[in-house]
């Protein structure tokens, strides 16, 4: 019966060695060569006495098979599972128990098997595309796995990482319509993907008081991202507590009418976040002036009222330093709308971060980790929230020389620590072998597209602890939406391909704009003329008809913040709405 067996089957185990084994492929075989097709990537099951094990094949060869064997050629196979039980209660299980034997018969998997490991295993399951080895069976994602450990999407440029993002994003909010997210878009090029169950936010319509940055965060903004002049930095981290106890102080004597307090006495540190008034602080730093005589020390005081000037009247700061000399503690507003508390039918918030000035986009992103992670922490996680990091390595590089060392420890907080606290990591980068280790290494499920590079393949090999991590070598060829995906999230580790996304959920980018401009555009003066007076408006305080905001732009008024236009600078101007540039931009 055995032979029988053996001769109608794929092959035979001729070796095992740990989770590894080897298969030698049968040369009398009653399969079509179509059938028989037993390629690197495929599936096989492995008939044992008590189960069977299910395992992918990562190498194939021929070489040094003498004619008289009864094996046309043999393949390395990765165990990565077992299949318990028979029938309708056959279950799937991650890991093997009972090791194959010598002589155990391979067959390619069938579909039935297939089904079986990929059948969702609860009811929080996402369907996110079908498997490269059978288009006929769709794969599943564990929300709760993925999200409650982390999780990261990496790839080139071009493979499809954006759309991928929008629809593991979309499929999250079907899945948990009220779980809040927040997403970082740094090309601002998800704005129109989520419909109406997204807010979105830019430098229009943010508003962020400057009190509410820490003291590193806010000696990044004054400093325009270089390191602080230590003397300035010693006179800031005397007045900013004082400024904070005298803006308390007037408060709390104008609300039950107490003696005034000292306001040194009040307690507040430099990165306590409570509100203090721009006026004050200057006040406070011109009196210390006033007191001294030497000249050369003055100059300091001065440098520092000047800079802190500056950097306030600037318009493009006005979301850090609108109504800086008025007061008011708007924490919980500033809280209730970046994080959608409550939702209000919008769930997520996106913010694009393209309109930011570049020197304070790291400290921006720092403040907006930060307050995340320690909201969570606050409020004992009550109210869960997936924080998304477009562009991940940008704030939290391996380099500690590069970037902002705020911003990466808040993200490196949120990787360690967030998931106890209701607070959950999802990472998008091209670049992960730029990217933090320590951070990567906490996302438990993995979206792998395709990477070129090979320090980027190297760091994905360490990151994947899977058997199965010998599918990484198929990493620089995946064709565009295939995706490897491992880790906690899925059945076990796959190759799959992201289903197609409906056309109103594809981000929107530079991709969008072709390369060949059309003979037609007809670029005259008029039309350059029109880019620059929008590239000015963009530093100035005036409106400028020829922005995209200035038509939709109420007057001054509270409901202005939110209902401010998107800025989406990758589309250049709105071509419905500028008749002049619509051929140029087609």
């Amino acid at each position: 019966m055995t032979s029988l067996n053996a001769a109608a089957s794929f092959g035979r185990i001729i070796s095992v060695r740990g989770s590894l084994a080897r298969v030698g492929l049968l040369a009398v075989n009653p399969m079509t060569p179509a059938e028989m097709r037993g390629t690197v990537g495929r599936f096989v099951s492995i008939r044992c006495a008590s189960s069977t094990i299910i395992a992918m094949i990562t190498e194939v060869s021929a070489e040094n098979m003498h004619a008289s064997d009864m094996y046309i050629a043999s393949a390395s196979v990765d165990l990565l599972g077992e299949i318990m039980g028979h029938g309708d209660k056959a279950k799937f299980q991650r890991g093997v128990t009972n090791y194959p034997t010598i002589d155990d018969i391979v067959d390619l998997i069938s579909n039935h098997d297939l089904r079986t490991v990929y059948a969702p295993s609860g009811s929080e399951q996402i369907n996110v595309g079908t498997l490269q080895q059978d288009k006929s069976v769709a794969a599943y994602v564990d929300v709760e796995e993925m999200l409650s450990k982390h999780f990261a999407v990496l790839g080139s440029t071009g493979v499809g990482k954006s759309t991928g993002v929008s629809l593991l994003l979309n499929e999250i909010l079907k899945s948990r319509p009220h779980l809040r997210i927040f997403l970082l878009d740094v090309h601002n090029e998800y704005g129109r993907c989520f419909g109406d169950k997204s807010l979105v936010l830019n430098p229009r319509n943010l508003k962020l008081p400057f009190w509410l940055f820490n003291f590193e965060e806010i000696v990044d903004v004054l400093f325009a991202g270089r390191p602080g002049v230590p003397e300035e930095l010693e006179i800031l981290s005397e007045v900013i507590p004082i400024a904070k106890g005298v803006y308390t102080q007037y408060q709390n004597a104008d609300r039950i009418g107490l003696k005034r307090i000292d306001p040194k006495t009040i307690g507040y540190t430099v990165d306590t976040p409570v509100p203090y008034r721009l006026v004050d602080l200057i006040s406070l730093i011109d009196e210390r002036m006033g007191k001294l005589e030497n000249r050369s020390s003055r100059i300091q005081y001065h440098k520092l009222i000047s800079r802190i000037e500056a950097v306030k009247n600037d318009p493009r700061y006005a979301f850090m330093f609108d109504n800086a000399n008025v007061g008011g503690d708007t924490m919980a507003e500033v809280i209730s709308h970046l994080f959608r508390l409550p939702a209000n039918g919008k769930p997520m918030t996106i913010m694009q971060l393209a309109g930011f000035p570049a020197e304070v986009v790291d400290s921006v992103v720092s403040v907006l980790c930060r307050m995340a992670f320690d909201f969570g922490l606050w409020s004992d996680g009550a109210s869960p929230l997936l924080f998304v990091c477009e562009e991940a390595h940008r704030y939290a590089s391996a380099d500690r020389n590069i970037g902002f060392g705020p911003t990466r420890k808040a993200v490196s907080r949120i990787a360690k620590e967030g998931r106890k606290y209701g607070v959950y990591l999802g990472l998008v980068t091209q670049r992960p072998a730029e990217l933090d280790a320590t951070i990567i290494s906490q996302c438990n499920t993995l979206f792998a597209m395709r990477l070129a590079n090979e320090r980027d393949q190297a760091l994905l090999r360490s990151a994947v602890s899977d058997a199965a991590a010998n599918l990484l070598s198929f990493v620089p060829s995946l064709g565009t939406r295939e995706v490897l995906a491992f880790g906690e999230g899925v059945a076990l580790p796959t190759r799959l391909r992201f289903k197609e996304v409906p056309p109103h959920q594809l981000p929107r980018s530079e991709a969008t704009i072709a390369t060949v401009p059309s003979v037609a555009a007809g670029h005259d003066m008029q039309f350059v003329s029109a880019v620059l007076e929008r590239w000015r408006g963009a530093t100035s305080h005036r409106e400028v008809p020829n922005d995209p905001g200035f038509i939709e732009r109420p007057l001054a008024t509270p409901s202005r913040s939110v209902e401010a236009p998107m800025l989406q600078p990758s589309l250049g101007l709105d071509p419905d709405r500028f008749s002049l540039l619509k051929k140029p931009l087609r």
